[in-house]
């Protein structure tokens, strides 16, 4: 398993944060996702390398910024 950790900017509530987990956990190869707007953390786990780059254009589908922490 293989854990990749994100900082995500403008998420405000849990609504925020589910947002996140719904997009994220629909790319390829992600299988555990955890987020929290108080720590403006995104916690990705995998069975196989992601693509950051996906994840974070996940996070902006979603409507926030997200950077490799």
């Amino acid at each position: 398993m293989a854990t990749s950790e994100y900082t995500v900017t403008g998420m405000t509530c849990g609504h925020c944060e589910m947002s996140v987990r719904e997009e994220v956990g629909e790319v390829a190869g992600v299988s555990d996702v955890q987020v929290s707007h108080e720590t403006g953390r995104l916690t990705v786990t995998s069975d196989a390398p992601v693509d950051g780059a996906a994840v974070i254009a996940a996070v902006e589908e979603a409507g926030y910024t997200a950077a490799r922490a």
